[in-house]
């Protein structure tokens, strides 16, 4: 019952108190780039969290069954993007192959992954906060359905904001600048929780 528990505290903590977008403010560009339609945005989220839990399996194990023993610490950084860049191109390949609309749809912004600071970011972070193998794939899962509740939500209101009543000079990416604004306000309600 405590590892339940200790599941749904950092479940908590990686969708909404330290959300990689709203939080943090990492990914911010495929959060502002791929939020214009919802199908678009579910299929970079899916990506992403698939990238993410991958990514911390592997920069996991590299780092401590190859890195550290070799005492090669100092290459963490190109070790994970390497590492990263890997993924994606899995990724891309699967998307391309499988769903040939959605991978047209993501465009360019699906290869970006690869330089995603949020993926980075939680490799990192799962080794600095010395967090175990399950925890690492749990931190990295969770961040990733943080990161698509975010771009979910700012596609839906972009989608209303099409159809809505705008000044002509908040059209686009000023409106969209103010959502996310306010999003990160509200998302910043969260951070008062205790875990």
């Amino acid at each position: 019952m405590e590892m339940l528990g200790r599941i749904m505290a950092l479940a908590v903590a990686s969708i909404f108190v330290q959300n990689f977008v709203l939080s943090r403010f990492l990914g911010l560009c495929p959060y502002i780039g791929v939020s214009k339609k919802t199908d678009s945005a579910l299929g970079m989220g899916m990506a992403v969290i698939f990238v993410m839990t991958l990514a911390s399996i592997f920069t996991f194990m590299i780092h401590n069954f190859l890195l550290i023993p070799l005492h090669l610490e100092f290459l963490q950084t190109i070790a994970f993007i390497l590492t990263i860049a890997s993924l994606v191109q899995f990724v891309e390949m699967v998307i391309q192959k499988m769903s040939p609309a959605l991978y047209k749809s993501l465009g360019v912004f699906l290869p970006l992954i690869t330089t995603n600071c949020a993926v980075l970011g939680v490799a990192i972070l799962n080794i600095n906060e010395n967090l175990t193998f399950f925890g690492s794939i749990l931190n990295g899962f969770f961040g990733g359905l943080g990161f698509t509740l975010v771009l979910l939500l700012m596609a839906g209101v972009r989608e209303r904001l099409e159809k809505a009543e705008v000044p002509p000079s908040m059209k686009g990416m000023p409106i969209a600048m103010i959502v996310a604004g306010c999003m990160a306000l509200a998302f910043l309600g969260f951070a008062g929780l205790n875990l």
